[in-house]
């Protein structure tokens, strides 16, 4: 039939669709550039529609081209899944995995880790992707993601991986100048640095004292002259001397040890950002899903930041 589905068109899609370009899904496929474009044109011609918006450097998906990949990566998966039930697929972890992280924990933590994982599991391909912002979790173009905080949506699976706090700080300076803040609303008095990230109020900081029924929330609005999407550039602006900053104890853990920072009002506590792995739950039989998951959870445990108990 002149119109039906070439089974093997399915991975060929999804490479091409994932590599963003022509040119880019060759070096993935090992072929020319000229071979992927034959490919593509001979499954329109047989499918009756145009899948790819061509352009000089970059592509997109038609609509048919965007639900042909969602069909296509959902039948990849359920083959997948099949050979893992069946016991077909080797123990040992291989094939690709796609990877997203958030830009700073991805840079000093996650890369890092992927590192070491590629050289224990040398038949695994991860491609990784930082972001500023978690991808949908809907979305099915990773196979794991790296973020904070569990997410709301009960149709994925997150694993908590390990504990992570939010923390107040500021450099030695900016106190010494600027006086140390005892409570809650003394932070409207303070230049507090900004970070714009995720669906989160911005500026609007929750600190909480005591538990269960004893315990009291205080909402700050907060206010500054420095605001930043990067959570790196926030800390190397805190350790300057610009203001009072909340980010978490993997990014700041090694200044407050070192004297560089200070904890500010530690008798308060902050919404926790603990660190979990996401997936879709069709990925949980998937061996280098599960290899990289527990990888993730050990190297994180073994590098978790010492406590700083609250006095």
């Amino acid at each position: 039939m002149a119109s039906e589905i070439n089974p093997t068109d399915l991975g060929f899609f999804s490479t091409l669709a994932a590599a963003g370009s022509l040119s880019a899904a060759g070096r993935e496929l090992g072929i020319t550039t000229s071979a992927v474009s034959k490919h593509l044109s001979q499954m329109e011609a047989r499918l009756r529609v145009n899948l790819v918006v061509r352009s000089t450097r970059r592509m997109s998906l038609t609509p048919e081209g965007e639900l042909y990949l969602e069909h296509a990566r959902r039948i990849l998966a359920d083959i997948e899944s099949m050979g893992e039930l069946l016991g077909v697929s080797r123990a040992v972890p291989k094939g690709l995995l796609r990877v997203n992280a958030t830009l700073g924990f991805g840079r000093s933590h996650v890369a890092p880790m992927i590192s070491k994982f590629a050289h224990k599991y040398p038949e695994v391909e991860v491609q990784l992707q930082l972001s500023v912002n978690p991808p949908p979790l809907t979305d099915d173009a990773f196979d794991v993601c790296v973020r904070f905080g569990a997410p709301p949506d009960s149709r994925v699976i997150a694993r908590r991986l390990v504990a992570n706090r939010r923390l107040l700080c500021a450099a030695p300076a900016y106190l010494a100048k600027h006086g140390t803040p005892k409570v809650p609303d003394d932070l409207t008095r303070h230049n507090c640095i900004g970070i714009r990230q995720g669906e989160e109020a911005h500026g609007l900081w929750r600190l909480s004292k005591g538990q269960g029924k004893s315990a009291t929330t205080h909402a700050v609005k907060t206010r500054g002259t420095l605001t930043t999407n990067d959570g790196e550039i926030a800390v190397n602006w805190t350790l300057e001397g610009h203001g009072i900053l909340m980010r978490a104890e993997w990014d700041i853990a090694r200044y407050l040890r070192s004297g560089r920072l200070v904890q500010v009002l530690r008798q308060y506590h902050t919404p926790d950002a603990d660190i979990y792995a996401v997936y879709p739950p069709r990925h949980q039989l998937a061996a280098r899903v599960r290899a990289f998951v527990d990888f993730l959870a050990v190297s994180l445990a073994q590098q978790s930041p010492g406590k700083l108990a609250p006095v």
